[in-house]
């Protein structure tokens, strides 16, 4: 472990308080309460040394050599204060004299927010949630430390560059500094932050690209069990497609000629939290950050900003191994005409009993060349191949905060670190680009990658990665726009998109989606864009997949009339197709999309079409009826009368702060006007019927929205789900969900004259 500076992790020491002086000064802004953080008690001065011989005079040149000694000396051992604002919306504003100060504050200002979030995502990144869950967990975790070994990440650690290095020391000082602090805070597992851990979560997208190896499988491979895949393993479950949204919009499409920006991830609710991040030497940026992690994932700067949607490229490939015995023991696999060893690497994890002792469990893991093997597939090992390089991805998303210009933007490109999202870009200079993952596997597309392709033909194996140049990218389009949203990039700027012909047909796996309809017709429109129609065009509530699946059921009806449908389909007829809180028709078509969806989903996975293209060319007219009769009752069943206002279903609640919380009926909730993003819906609300509950609760989709104008001087407006604290005792627990459920964005305080108008709280931490 690398040597941290910071507070003691040991709790309960006293601390003397400094600082006072910048406390004051502080607190001449009226209304703002001040805190500061006492730094560690000054150690006993040492014991008197022996008297020593007396030394010569030392020289000019030896007493300069000294003196700039002692004070470097000094310099390294003085108290070194981070400020952290928090506004009236309880967002912190972390400032500090270097970057490594400003990390120290952000690490402590988020485990103020919400420590259990913070630390869950290093239990699991880490193959640590046994630990805390118990042994129904340690697949789970097996499966993280096939690919997150450790051993190699404090080896990463070891070789990193000084400055990130000291970036970690930071981050891990300032949790554990918390910790100290708040004695009365509980660790569930981790309870001393390492700087190496850092590695273990550094891209801070929803989920990693190899958590698609099934959990079952990898409990029958290495469990030696007889486990079929399980439905949502199989993708038969009505699941909402994952993403997000992004568009930059350059100066010759809006209004004030500026470069607009839009940032809307589609996560699970409370993934990310919001803050900005300064320091003296340059360092300011805004924007959502993944709960433990010290670097914006997307967000903006002076002078630039960065949107991050999930990416169609294929990066990730199954190998179906061929294996042998070796003749002297172990095993291997065919590649080519030749016979490799598999390596074989122990796994050991505990896990928690019920008693609340710890257990342990040894595994033998495998793993080929291609990548570690996670299932067994008709006497084949699948060995799943993916990109890791923690290292280069920590310094890609640190440095991409301080880009300025697409020139910048491309130069952070050269880490090729991001193997799983793409970027919409814009910056201040008007320059506007999207962008595919800067690391895509260069191999044969001879092969048809869905399925698992032959390990042994070296004619399958990747390349190496393609050259930058060689992957789908636009920048400054005639368009004058950019866009994703989860789509192929192939109408990524309308006529100006890339060529899908001249690429491989890997770059893009999953093609269009209702989404993309929405966003090309908002887009296409001879507007010219402001803020506010920025915001306008990201809450449009028109559902476009409607328009595609309603003709095919009005036809089914037409031919097999029944006077129990008749007044259901008058009212899907006459319904605009965009959602809204009073509408009973959005109601009825979702319910009915829902209950089509799911008789879909197996022969679209067999067919390898999208659900959009089953549900609108394959499904039958009996199914479609069939679906309008099953949401019919579901609505009857559910609510008295098929007649409800999507108001009465659609609901925001937030009861408590815990990982998983508990829905109920019978506790407050907030109506969401907008859908799940199956029915082209921009502004996204995944919501479900929880159990015991007959209302649709929300929990994954819009976490974190923003607009950003690069003109001069930054205009940006956000919301984030709920509010800024994981405490329910905070008033920031919920106090944005008003202007969440009605698309009424806040300003964004980004400059300190800004700020100081709304800061409602400052604590200076003092880092030793």
């Amino acid at each position: 472990m690398g040597k941290t500076s910071g507070h003691s992790p040991v709790r309960n020491r006293r601390r003397t308080w400094v600082f006072a002086g910048l406390a004051a000064l502080l607190a001449g802004s009226a209304g703002i309460a001040i805190a500061v953080v006492p730094s560690r008690p000054t150690p006993a001065p040492n014991p008197p040394a022996t008297a020593a011989p007396a030394k010569p005079a030392p020289t000019p040149v030896n007493a300069a050599r000294a003196n700039a000694a002692k004070a470097r000396s000094a310099a390294a051992q003085a108290p070194v204060s981070v400020l952290i604002r928090r506004d009236d919306w309880g967002i912190a504003h972390v400032s500090g004299k270097t970057d490594a100060d400003a990390v120290y504050g952000l690490a402590y200002a988020q485990a103020e927010d919400d420590f259990p979030r913070l630390e869950n995502n290093y239990i699991v990144s880490l193959g640590r949630l046994a630990e805390a869950d118990g042994e129904k967990a340690i697949w789970q975790d097996l499966r993280q430390r096939l690919f997150v070994d450790p051993d190699r990440l404090k080896a990463d650690y070891a070789r990193a560059p000084v400055w990130l290095r000291t970036l970690m020391q930071a981050w891990a000082a300032g949790l554990n500094a918390y910790l100290a602090d708040h004695p009365q805070v509980k660790p569930r597992v981790i309870r001393s932050f390492e700087p190496w851990m850092a590695l273990a979560f550094t891209e801070g997208s929803i989920e990693n690209d190899f958590f698609r190896a099934p959990l079952t499988q990898l409990q029958a491979f290495y469990g030696g069990e007889k486990l079929a895949m399980t439905a949502d393993e199989r993708g038969l479950t009505n699941r909402e497609p994952m993403g997000s949204n992004s568009m930059a919009i350059a100066p010759s499409r809006t209004r004030d000629g500026h470069a607009l920006l839009l940032i809307n991830p589609h996560t699970p609710f409370f993934f990310r939290s919001e803050a900005q991040i300064t320091s003296a030497t340059g360092l300011n940026a805004y924007g959502a950050v993944t709960w433990g992690q010290f670097f914006v994932y997307q967000g903006f700067n002076p002078q630039a900003g960065w949107a991050i949607t999930v990416s169609g490229a294929d990066n990730v490939d199954e190998f179906a191994e061929t294996v042998v015995p070796l003749p002297l023991g172990g095993m291997g696999y065919r590649f080519g005409k030749e016979v490799r060893p598999l390596t074989q690497r122990p796994v050991t994890l505990s896990w928690r009993k019920p008693d609340g002792t710890l257990a342990s469990r040894r595994f033998l893991t495998w793993a080929s060349h291609h990548g570690p093997i996670v299932r067994d597939d008709g006497g084949k090992w699948i060995a799943l191949a993916v990109h890791n390089n923690p290292l280069a991805s920590l310094q890609q998303s640190w440095l991409r905060m301080k880009v300025r210009n697409i020139a910048d933007f491309q130069k952070v490109e050269s880490f090729r670190a991001n193997a799983t999202v793409n970027t919409a870009f814009a910056d201040s200079k008007g320059e506007i680009g999207f962008f595919l993952p800067q690391f895509v596997a260069k191999r044969s597309d001879a092969f048809d990658r869905r399925a698992p392709v032959d390990g042994s033909n070296p004619a399958a194996d990747w390349q190496g990665p393609t050259e930058l140049a060689a992957i789908p990218h636009v920048i400054n389009p005639a368009s004058g726009w950019v866009y994703n949203s989860n789509n192929e990039p192939w109408g990524s700027a309308g006529k100006n998109s890339p060529n899908k012909a001249a690429f491989p047909r890997y770059m893009d796996q999953v093609g269009t989606n209702p989404r993309a309809t929405h966003a090309e017709w908002l887009l296409n429109r001879p507007v010219k864009f402001t803020l506010d129609g920025l915001v306008r065009a990201a809450y449009d509530s028109w559902l476009p997949a409607f328009d595609r699946l309603l003709p095919p059921l009005f036809a089914a009806d037409k031919a097999a009339p029944d006077p129990a449908h008749d007044a259901a389909i008058a009212l899907l007829r006459g319904w605009d197709r965009r959602w809204g809180l009073d509408s009973t028709a959005t109601s009825l078509a979702v319910f009915w999309g829902e209950a089509l969806w799911a008789k879909g989903a197996a022969a679209a996975q067999r067919d390898r079409i999208t659900m959009w293209e089953w549900m609108e060319k394959r499904a039958t007219p009996e199914q479609r009826l069939a679906a309008l009769d099953e949401a019919l009752a579901r609505l009857k069943g559910d609510f008295g009368d098929w007649r409800v206002p999507w108001s009465e279903i659609n609901r925001f609640q937030r009861n408590d702060g815990a990982l998983n919380q508990t829905y109920s009926d019978l506790r407050p909730s907030t109506p969401i006007p907008f859908t799940s993003v199956q029915w082209g819906s921009l502004a996204a609300f995944r919501a479900q019927r929880m159990p015991g509950t007959k209302r649709y609760y929300g929990y994954h989709g819009n976490g974190f929205v923003a607009v950003v104008e690069f003109g001069p001087r930054v205009r940006a407006r956000a919301i984030s789900v709920g509010g800024a604290s994981g405490d329910p005792k905070s008033r920031h627990f919920t106090d944005q969900i008003d202007r969440y459920a009605h698309g009424e964005l806040r300003p964004i305080y980004f400059y300190p004259d800004d700020l100081a108008r709304h800061t409602t709280s400052a604590r200076v931490l003092v880092r030793h």
